[in-house]
């Protein structure tokens, strides 16, 4: 049978049972990737995984099911079991759920790729990553690793409302890190961030990255890191790269804007959220230069699709405009208990699991300077960039990073390399206190957002450009 007859029967076993709706994804994903050490092949691993999960809702409660069987008799007991698991939640009263509507489609949906990743031979690749971690190892790394990922996804996700959508995305990105070993500590860099970079994208986006060119630099600044100053302590003038904004994007504003954590649905995993949905609209999150948008519907970008996993159409949205709270990332149920109109935000990491709200494409609109201008503009402060260390409260405010490199920056120019640069602040008033973000904006890709119990792996992309911060504490206490 296709997969669409396979959710269809599951669906329907869903409603015979009693749901009052019911929706089914098939998903096909195949997976490959590989890692290098110095010069050498350390890993390969592939995989093939297919299945499909039901959800049923019956009263205020959903139930989940899923089979890595798609014959018609498995998928009509996924529906069943799923209304079954529904409906014994449902004996526990809760408060009333409904699914805010979303228009009923019939579509299909590639993502762009020029070059398919798994087309490209594995001699090629490995040829890629020996010459990348090769090139840095003879440029001084006492250890050069290297890394691609490759998934591959098909889904088919059909709904009792009428949804019957296919969808194939093609995701994979690369990296290379040179590490250098001192009298009792190691330094790191990273190209083009400290895992790679990602994209929704084929293989030309690891062409793009020039992993062989960069690598000899990495770990030539990796060496010179051992003998660089500390980062100074005390308040100061901070800018930072465009890598690590898209650390600070994702986890001081990504996590804090998801619905179900401000809610207090998930608390298992990180924690919930500052926000109160009392402040929407009216909050002031940053300064008038913050303007955050959810936007899943970026070419290439590896936060990008054409529907979530509800059957919702991609489309672009304000989370904070002019540094106000405006937007949150939600789900149908979600949404509707919060009195909001739009969902859109909801995804699993596979057939196996239960769609919750994840992070589209979660960025900063590009704002009116150059780097070269804001470096230009800071007569003392710090540059840090690529991310090292992070660390965040469970309400998503406080907060503290380190990155890989940092130089001092004096009377408008960089000065000194710095090592082992961190910086702290709380959310609202580290984003209140930015004062100019640069233009050049790039879509980072994280392809290791962490969410849920049992967890999950999400894909999140963050458009990010340079920015400057003031009055931002660095270094360590002492």
């Amino acid at each position: 049978m296709s997969e669409f007859d396979a959710a269809g029967a599951a669906i329907q076993a869903a409603l015979d049972a009693g749901a009052r709706y019911a929706d089914a994804r098939v998903m096909v994903r195949r997976t490959e990737s590989m890692t290098a050490r110095d010069g050498e092949i350390e890993g390969l691993a592939s995989d093939e995984s297919a299945g499909l999960g039901v959800r049923a809702l019956v009263g205020s409660s959903w139930g989940f099911y899923a089979m890595p069987d798609l014959t018609d008799t498995a998928a009509r007991a996924a529906g069943r079991r799923a209304a079954q698991i529904a409906a014994a939640s449902a004996s526990v009263p809760g408060p009333p759920i409904n699914l805010v509507p979303t228009g009923v489609t019939e579509a299909s949906w590639a993502s762009p790729c020029a070059i398919d990743p798994l087309s490209v031979p594995l001699s090629d690749k490995g040829d890629l990553l020996v010459a990348a971690t090769g090139a840095a190892k003879e440029a001084g790394a006492d250890l050069a690793e290297g890394l691609y990922q490759v998934w591959d996804t098909r889904k088919w996700f059909a709904s009792s409302d009428g949804h019957r959508i296919d969808q194939h995305l093609r995701e994979c990105g690369a990296g290379v890190t040179a590490s250098a070993f001192g009298d009792g500590e190691i330094q790191r860099r990273s190209w083009p961030s400290h895992r790679g970079q990602y994209g929704t994208r084929g293989w030309e986006l690891v062409n793009e990255l020039a992993l062989v060119e960069n690598a000899p630099r990495m770990a030539e600044e990796a060496r010179a890191l051992l003998t660089a100053p500390l980062c100074p302590s005390g308040e100061t003038t901070l800018v930072l790269g465009g890598e690590q904004m898209a650390l600070q994007i994702h986890e001081s504003v990504g996590h804090a804007i998801e619905l179900d954590r401000i809610l207090g649905w998930e608390a298992a995993f990180a924690g919930t959220s500052w926000l109160d949905l009392g402040q929407l609209g009216s909050l002031r999150y940053g300064s008038e230069l913050m303007n955050i948008t959810i936007d899943p519907t970026i070419p290439g970008a590896l936060g990008s699709f054409g529907y979530d996993d509800e059957g919702t159409p991609a489309t672009p949205r304000d989370a904070v405009r002019n540094g106000r709270w405006v937007g949150v990332l939600a789900g149908r149920d979600s949404a509707a208990v919060a009195g909001l109109d739009y969902a859109g935000s909801v995804r699993s990491d596979g057939w196996s699991r239960l769609p919750m709200v994840r992070m589209t494409n979660v960025g900063l609109e590009p704002g009116p300077h150059t780097l070269d201008e804001i470096i230009g503009s800071t007569d003392d402060g710090v540059f840090m960039d690529i991310n090292r260390s992070w660390s965040i409260d469970d309400r998503r405010l406080n907060f503290q990073f380190g990155c890989e490199i940092g130089w001092e920056i004096k009377n408008g120019k960089l000065g000194r390399m710095l090592r082992n640069p961190t910086y702290t602040g709380i959310g609202p008033r580290f984003w209140q206190s930015m004062d100019m973000l640069s233009s050049e904006t790039v879509s980072w890709g994280t392809p290791n957002c962490g969410k849920g119990q049992p967890g999950q792996v999400g894909h999140t992309g963050h458009p990010a450009a340079p920015a400057r911060f003031t009055g931002v504490r660095v270094g360590v206490r002492g």
